[in-house]
């Protein structure tokens, strides 16, 4: 028979166990007030467990200055998603509904998301708790509430914006290559400003757009504001855009009216307005003529040259933007 020593247990097992919380914050705007909001409600989260019993806070997701109409721009809001997907995550506290989504189909497939996974969410403002309720009518009302407050806003701002280009004041956010901004005004960047110069001087002379992107990228010269090495398309962008001229073209891009709100090249479908005497010139108005015509005449040239050397040459298209699809030979291959 076996010989069995008993050992006796020296402390009584923990049956406390804490709902792990995760706070979410988010502001869409970069503003002062909207910054002091920010950080006061991570502040807020920060403090709020601090020698609570039940609850722990596990992290805190905050988005600065990004809009809450979409979610992939949102990366904390991505991360939160995939750590409650992991498991890390029992309980998520938001100030408001319109903090945590302003659009409504997106909430409500997130709150449905994390139902399945067990995790509750509490909405401070609205003090909705979906631990206490499966009712997905109140958040669906509250939700469309703030979809709409959300598309009131934009269509405010897009009113303000059209004035001004009707007024002949308005000024993009991100300066071209070549300039910078100064008191809501484009001036001259006296070290880019020579490169974009030299590029319409390159072109003019006969260099192609291919090689004038090697030869800055061979010296080590960047692109603007992402700091992306050069290709043809970039130097072909710097070559066609009017701004250069010292005039500016308002409205070339346009955002859909509905949600998801989608930019497109506005080919027509909206208003246009051409400035003149914006801001100081960079080239002047003959010299951009004769480079649009240059590259006009490029552009013939090449779908002359491409034509009938495939059965599905220009038949393609992109179903997102509407590009024409091109036959490429990579390694041997062709694509």
């Amino acid at each position: 028979m076996a010989n069995v020593t008993y050992i006796a247990p020296v402390k009584a097992e923990s049956t406390i166990h804490k709902i792990r919380c995760a706070a979410y914050c988010r502001v869409s705007s970069s503003s002062e007030d909207q910054l002091h909001s920010y950080s006061a409600q991570v502040r807020f989260y920060s403090e709020k467990f601090n020698g609570s019993e039940t609850e722990e806070l596990v992290d805190i997701y905050a988005d600065e200055g990004i809009s809450g109409t979409g979610t992939a721009k949102r990366t904390e809001f991505q991360r939160l998603i995939r750590d409650c997907k992991r498991g890390k995550i029992d309980r998520i506290y938001a100030k408001s509904l319109s903090r945590f989504a302003r659009n409504t189909k997106d909430c409500l497939n997130t709150v449905r998301l994390l139902r399945e996974l067990g995790i509750t969410i509490f909405f401070e403002k609205e003090n909705i708790d979906t631990a206490k309720t499966s009712d997905e009518l109140m958040i669906t009302v509250m939700g469309g509430l703030a979809q709409e407050e959300s598309t009131s806003i934009s269509q405010n701002m897009r009113w303000s914006v059209r004035k001004r280009m009707e007024k002949g004041t308005f000024v993009q956010s991100v300066p071209p290559y070549g300039y910078s901004k100064e008191n809501g005004k484009l001036v001259v960047d006296t070290e880019t400003s020579e490169i974009v110069k030299q590029i319409f001087c390159w072109y003019l002379s006969g260099i192609g757009t291919n090689t004038i992107a090697q030869i800055l990228n061979d010296r080590g010269i960047l692109t603007g504001m992402y700091q992306k090495k050069w290709n043809h398309k970039i130097v072909k962008y710097i070559l066609s855009n009017e701004k250069y001229t010292g005039n500016s073209l308002l409205q070339k891009t346009y955002k859909t009216d509905t949600l998801p709100m989608i930019q497109k090249r506005n080919k027509g479908e909206r208003d246009q307005f051409y400035v003149k005497d914006t801001h100081d010139a960079l080239i002047s108005e003959a010299d951009f003529q004769k480079v649009q015509a240059m590259l006009a005449e490029s552009t013939v040239r090449f779908h002359r040259q491409s034509k009938g050397k495939h059965i599905l040459g220009s038949m393609i298209k992109c179903g997102e933007c509407g590009s024409t699809y091109k036959r490429k030979r990579s390694n041997g291959k062709y694509y």
